[in-house]
């Protein structure tokens, strides 16, 4: 009676550790495919790539292996003093940035014999200046990682600050595209103490540097004295806005007026005051992706750089290339 009581057990332990094994998350996934490197820049399966880069300050083109260019990149476009996950989340994002640029447009448009360039208009920043032990550490400790999803890489938006909830494509970026499966908006994370003109900012310019921005833009507001936003997004984003005659999407207006003086598109007041035009606003940068002040506060907090990127995307893989 023992024996066969103990075999009895013996079964339904082994049953159910089956279950169980068959019920793990993730159990039955099939392997992640993984996109090509760029024909352009690959030297073979599992190598690292070289990449030409024109530098727009000296003229010159230099090549260089792909993770010494990334780390200009994070060098540029973060400050290297954010903790380590951020600095990786962001050097795993670059790498995405710099793959799907060259894949998709093979060259620089501000030269041809170079596959990308350090004009953060065109590409990313690039400030290799700013490197240190930091920066390279995050980029080794993420060596050919890139971000994907159903295979192929995602457009590695992201930015400075939020101001506290990130942007879809379409309205952060008047994206001509529909809109990618993987963008969402969420609440972004920033600390309190990002610097303050990230978090609340007022730019003032005349009307003429309006309507000449509108002019540019196709668009003739005639002698405007009122600004009306007509949409805003999912995240509150300003999307259309009419300026005298002029209807435009405010993402657009955005990049013709400078990008750093109206530092977003979440506008909380946009009007007209004699002869200047006054927009007043929560965040640096079109808000889509990830917050790269939110990252450091994600970081703080504990998150890896996967779990960060995984934050503001969805439905994406991080994988290794090389």
């Amino acid at each position: 009676m023992g024996r066969f009581r103990w075999l009895s057990l013996l079964l339904t332990f082994v049953l159910l550790t089956g279950l169980t094994a068959g019920c793990t998350p993730g159990a039955a996934r099939k392997p992640v495919a993984k996109p090509d490197i760029p024909k352009e820049i690959s030297r073979g399966p599992g190598r690292e790539p070289r990449i030409k880069v024109f530098i727009v300050e000296t003229r010159t083109i230099k090549e260089m292996p792909l993770e010494d260019y990334v780390m200009g990149t994070i060098a540029g476009e973060m400050k290297n003093w954010f903790p380590h996950e951020a600095l990786a989340a962001q050097a795993i994002l670059a790498r995405t940035y710099a793959l799907k640029f060259v894949q998709e447009k093979k060259h620089s448009s501000l030269n041809p014999s170079a596959h990308i360039s350090t004009s953060f208009e065109e590409a990313q920043a690039w400030n290799p200046h700013n490197i240190n032990w930091r920066i390279r550490q995050a980029v080794r400790a993420t060596r050919g990682k890139v971000v994907i999803h159903n295979g192929r890489y995602i457009n590695a938006w992201f930015h400075g600050h939020a101001g506290g909830m990130t942007a879809t494509a379409k309205e952060g970026l008047n994206y001509e595209y529909p809109e990618p499966p993987y963008t969402k908006v969420v609440r972004s994370g920033e600390g309190p103490d990002a610097p303050k003109d990230f978090i609340s900012w007022r730019a003032v310019f005349s009307k003429a540097e309006v309507t000449a921005a509108l002019e540019k833009l196709g668009q003739s507001p005639g002698d405007f004295s009122t600004i009306t936003i007509l949409e805003r997004g999912p995240s509150g984003r300003a999307t259309r806005m009419r300026i005298g005659n002029a209807v435009v999407h405010a993402a657009t207006l955005r990049t013709a007026l400078g990008s750093t003086r109206m530092r977003s598109t979440l506008l909380t007041s946009a009007r007209v005051e004699g002869d200047s035009v006054i927009f007043e606003g929560k965040g640096f940068g079109h808000g889509v992706g990830m917050s790269q002040w939110g990252a450091r506060e994600l970081a703080r907090k504990g998150r890896t750089a996967e779990e960060i990127i995984k934050y503001y995307f969805k439905d994406v893989d991080v994988v290794k290339i090389w």
